[in-house]
């Protein structure tokens, strides 16, 4: 049998996962002994996973994590409070299918935006789509696409995330126009999506970052009230690596 048409064929089907098991197939000893429908199983399970894991490096590549963070690699040893068996509920993403929220709460180099990122790295795993953004750094982003007329489309796409991960919640106080766009990111997303916030401040003092405490309940409502918790404490982690 001539291989190379047919190699030609499953690459202009874009069936590369097929092609490549087909490629190894032939240079397998023994091969023969298999069954025409065993082989065929073995091409078609190559393709799925050829595609699933094309689609998991497209997620990850629009989610942006700022690390490279997977929830097997999460240290448990570390004295910081990290509550082990929440975590890996958390790590099932059934929080997600039922748009609840995680919030992760710490001093500087606990490791939240670790954590942060390995919870958002397995819900693109499990085929959720997730967005990463430093909270200052979105702000900047929305002020300018409210000048530049990109505002409606971001605010689409914040709103099209399953996951949305705001980190470095908190910094300084929100200024009124970013309170405004933080209702409107909230509000897109209440009860639709689920939103994962790194804080080093607790959320009982969120209010005292917003002027307007109309906005301020508003903002914390959609946050807080069906959120679980993680809250760190302990040295930085940074330290004992050096």
């Amino acid at each position: 049998m001539l291989t190379h048409p047919l190699y030609e064929k499953l690459a202009q089907l874009r069936l590369s996962g097929m092609l490549l098991g087909l490629k190894e197939q032939m240079n397998t000893a023994d091969v023969d002994r298999l069954s025409f429908e065993d082989r065929l199983g073995l091409l078609v399970d190559r393709q799925i996973t050829e595609r699933e894991n094309h689609q998991l490096a497209a997620r990850l590549k629009k989610a942006r994590l700022r690390q490279n963070a997977c929830v097997e690699d999460v240290d448990f040893r570390h004295r910081r409070g990290l509550d082990q068996a929440l975590f890996l509920q958390l790590a099932q993403c059934a929080w997600i299918k039922a748009h609840h929220n995680v919030l992760i709460i710490g001093p500087t180099g606990v490791g939240k935006t670790y954590l942060a990122c390995a919870l958002a790295h397995k819900a693109c795993r499990e085929g959720y789509a997730a967005l990463y953004f430093r909270l200052p750094r979105l702000l900047q982003e929305l002020a300018l696409a409210r000048g530049d007329g990109r505002y409606v489309s971001l605010l689409k796409t914040i709103a099209r995330a399953d996951l949305l991960v705001f980190d470095d919640w908190g910094l300084k106080a929100f200024i009124p126009e970013q309170q405004h766009d933080l209702l409107e990111v909230l509000e897109d997303r209440h009860g639709l999506r689920s939103t994962l916030i790194t804080s080093q401040l607790p959320s009982d003092h969120w209010h005292e970052l917003i002027t307007n405490s109309t906005v301020a309940d508003a903002i914390c409502d959609r946050l807080v009230h069906n959120a679980y918790r993680i809250t760190l404490k302990g040295d930085s982690m940074r330290k004992i690596k050096i």
